[in-house]
């Protein structure tokens, strides 16, 4: 898929997303703050240029992953279904490709969940997308300095 030109909230078969005319770090700082305005932690960080440098010698484009979670959201899906810790926690991506603005997506967890089958995870996850399509339009949101 094509990033898009301009900022703006827009969705794909899995994931929301947005591009914004800032620079990576400043697009990875907003991205940390609207997820903690949300409820999320970043558990997990993934610099996928860093390791692809080092494992393989590539140069790529700046990329992170970051795996955000929201306790008492991440405990009503466990509560519910043990096993759908294997989907979690929610990620987060935040890449630059060369000469394009930067890409701010997140995967959408009611596409995630519907592996369950397990409808009583059905609210959790509406609960998560619309707290994740907050972030996704607080960044949409920024302006270059």
């Amino acid at each position: 898929m094509t990033p898009r030109r301009h900022a703006g909230p827009a969705t794909t078969r899995y994931g929301l997303r947005t591009t914004v005319r800032v620079s990576y770090d400043d697009a990875v700082a907003a991205v940390r703050q609207a997820l903690a305005a949300e409820g999320f932690g970043v558990l997990t960080e993934i610099d996928v240029r860093a390791t692809l440098k080092t494992k393989l010698d590539v140069d790529f484009q700046p990329y992170v992953i970051l795996g955000a979670c929201n306790p008492p959201l991440a405990h009503q899906a466990l509560s519910a279904e043990p096993d759908i810790g294997l989907l979690l926690p929610c990620n987060v991506v935040v890449y630059a490709p060369p000469g394009e603005a930067v890409v701010v997506a997140a995967l959408d967890p009611v596409a995630q969940l519907r592996l369950s089958g397990n409808a009583a995870l059905e609210p959790v996850a509406a609960e998560v997308r619309a707290r994740l399509q907050r972030v996704v339009e607080a960044v949409a949101r920024l302006t270059p300095h």
